[in-house]
């Protein structure tokens, strides 16, 4: 077995399904049995700084809620800065906001105006990639703070949910990592 065949069985084997959460007929991938496990935190960690010292990124942002605990430590393993994409109304200071669409409503997120600059470029870190929405609204946060945007790099891609087509435009040739495609 090869290093990536072996890392993603490692992550695979520690992400448990909940059926009918947080409502009937979705299947819940929950990442908590993987952040419990030492080794499969730490080969997260490390395959997710990878992909930001490949993409030359200078700061990552991680997306609440998941994307904070997988952000914050990608970006010590990494040497860089980690600036948190918050749920509107819950930073303080001047912020810049970003409204986005979800399938079942609307939803707000928002950065400190002064945590990215035009030095700056942003790899987005999150759990999971479905619908692409929050991570669309974060590359037009990072944007418009005046940073570039390295790329964005996930733990799993629940790839019948549409996701990296909605964000190619955004991306705009930056690159999509999944370590898992589901």
């Amino acid at each position: 077995m090869t290093a990536v065949t072996d890392i993603k069985e490692l992550l695979l084997s520690r992400i448990r399904d909940v059926e009918d959460y947080p409502e009937q007929g979705v299947v819940f991938k929950d990442i908590t049995p993987l952040l419990a496990d030492p080794a499969a935190f730490t080969a997260l960690t490390d395959a997710l700084a990878e992909i930001a010292q490949r993409t030359d990124a200078t700061r990552i942002v991680g997306l609440e809620a998941r994307g904070f605990i997988l952000g914050a430590p990608v970006a010590v393993r990494a040497g860089l800065g980690f600036v948190p994409v918050r749920k509107a109304g819950k930073l303080p200071g001047a912020t810049l906001r970003q409204a986005y669409d979800l399938e079942y409503g609307s939803a707000e997120i928002e950065v400190h105006a002064e945590d990215l600059t035009a030095n700056d470029r942003v790899l987005v870190v999150d759990d999971v990639l479905a619908t692409g929405g929050t991570a669309e609204a974060a590359l037009q946060l990072v944007r418009r703070a005046g940073a570039r945007v390295a790329g964005v790099a996930v733990l799993m891609e629940l790839g019948f949910l549409g996701g990296r087509a909605r964000l190619a435009p955004a991306l705009d040739g930056a690159p999509l990592k999944a370590l898992l495609r589901i």
